[in-house]
């Protein structure tokens, strides 16, 4: 009952519920970072996705959801990949270890890792949207990644994260193998143009559609002036690698 104290001072009488379902979620948590929680609120924090705010009765303000942590998150992952990879490939380059980066941070694979730890299990949605699956789109489990990441920064320091980040990237993806794979179409396609001498890609958003908690954005990029490719995806950057994707298939075909 320790930790269900720490909710106490906050909630009361038919709060009690909702309380020992922030109890239950801190306790996942601790399990899974292997750390005992100072500061729970961060964590719930990071676990609360925006459509939440609208809960009647919830008192939540405009900074409440996971949005403020994600950003921060981001920033910190950044620079922990940034230091596994310095030591793993000291050999390496500035352009290798950018785009081995760039595919370890991508929102794909932090969406895997999201899954691999159940995070969608704790995620808060608002009442509204429950049943919708939010809790389970690439976007939003690349998100509470990231969040999960800031709120633990700001709990447990640099040093705890690192080995949690480490711990995670070496149990879910081989880098050795990553270093191989050829998936970021933006740049093969800017290098493309480049060694043919023609303008530089172009992307251009042509729609958004679905509500504001799950997009969906169709991108056009343009080639020497002229569509070589359209993509979607559920941000802007999943649309412009599919649409570079698409047109690196069009360019390579023999017609052209």
């Amino acid at each position: 009952m320790k930790l269900l104290s720490r909710f106490k001072t906050l909630l009361s009488g038919s709060d009690l519920v909702v309380a020992r379902d922030k109890e239950e979620k801190i306790r996942f948590l601790e399990q899974l970072i292997g750390e005992s929680i100072d500061h729970p609120h961060l964590y719930l924090k990071a676990l609360r996705h925006r459509s939440s705010l609208a809960n009647s009765n919830s008192g939540y303000k405009e900074s409440d959801s996971y949005e403020q942590l994600e950003f921060l998150g981001d920033a910190v992952l950044d620079l922990v990949v940034t230091e596994i990879l310095f030591e793993r490939f000291p050999q390496e380059n500035e352009g290798f270890m950018t785009k081995l980066r760039s595919k370890v941070v991508k929102g794909n694979t932090l969406a895997k890792f999201s899954r691999k730890l159940k995070l969608s299990q704790v995620i808060e949605v608002g009442e509204r949207v429950k049943g919708q699956g939010i809790e389970f789109s690439n976007s939003v489990l690349a998100d509470i990644f990231e969040a999960l990441i800031g709120a633990m920064y700001r709990d447990k320091g640099y040093k705890k994260t690192f080995n949690f980040v480490l711990t995670i990237i070496d149990r879910y993806i081989d880098l050795q193998r990553l270093v191989q794979t050829q998936d970021n179409y933006k740049s093969m396609l800017l290098e493309y143009s480049q060694a043919r001498r023609m303008s530089l890609p172009e992307y251009n958003v042509l729609t958004e559609s679905g509500p504001e908690h799950d997009k969906t954005f169709e991108v056009q990029v343009l080639v020497n002036g002229k569509e070589a490719g359209t993509g979607s995806g559920k941000n802007k950057k999943s649309a412009e690698q599919d649409a570079a994707r698409k047109a690196l298939e069009y360019l390579h075909a023999p017609e052209n």
